[in-house]
């Protein structure tokens, strides 16, 4: 088990949502491997590829000839909005979420903002005071705007934040960003490499808050 350094204090928390606080792989990969198939891609090529991205990126990413992405993204989203069969919470994270001062996290996510939403009801998990979605940056992960533009809404500065990511898109985004990084491998199926601790997920740890709302966690 990963043992957190009890001496080390956060002034904000930062946490993807897909694959980090809650699993909506089998929604997702329903409504992209419809869309897929009528493109004529090979699924089990290209479902891996199109987590912790904003749909727009993944699309416009594939080239495909006679596609708008503009169009095709706006339509995939409507499915996935409808289809939240099967979103549930990572375990122990509606308590750990449930445990921060609102004023203390941020979810970052290159989700839209009416598909966060729905996924997060879907999930029982909170509605958080700040968010970052897909439609607040010019440009998604791997690219590092979505968290620094968290960490400004939540007034942080980077070496005092912790992100909880998922994916290597995720990863690099807030590496890039410059703030401490805990990768969740509840929904791994494969071993993600990354120099970063690992936490399986929430409910093993705790959240202690210290004098002027610092964050610490601690194992149970």
């Amino acid at each position: 088990m990963y043992q957190f350094p009890s001496t080390k204090t956060y002034g904000g928390f930062l946490f993807d949502m897909d694959g980090t606080i809650l699993n909506s792989i089998a929604a997702a990969e329903r409504v992209w491997g419809r869309w897929a198939m009528r493109q004529g891609l090979d699924l089990g090529t290209f479902l891996p590829t199109m987590h912790g991205k904003r749909g727009i990126d993944t699309i416009t990413a594939l080239n495909l000839p006679g596609i708008d992405p503009v169009v095709e993204a706006a339509e995939i989203l409507r499915g996935e909005i409808e289809d939240v069969e099967g979103v549930v919470a990572i375990e122990g994270a509606a308590d750990f979420l449930a445990s921060l001062p609102p004023e203390r996290w941020a979810i970052v996510t290159s989700a839209p903002m009416d598909l966060a939403r729905a996924r997060l009801a879907a999930a029982g998990l909170p509605q958080p005071r700040i968010m970052v979605t897909a439609e607040d940056v010019a440009v998604g992960k791997p690219h590092p705007q979505c968290y620094q533009l968290g960490l400004e809404r939540l007034g942080v500065d980077a070496t005092d934040a912790m992100v909880f990511e998922d994916v290597l898109a995720g990863v690099a985004a807030a590496e890039a960003a410059g703030t401490d990084i805990t990768v969740i491998t509840a929904t791994h199926q494969h071993p993600v490499e990354t120099a970063y601790p690992k936490l399986p997920h929430y409910g093993d740890v705790r959240v202690a808050v210290g004098a002027g709302g610092r964050l610490s966690i601690h194992s149970r």
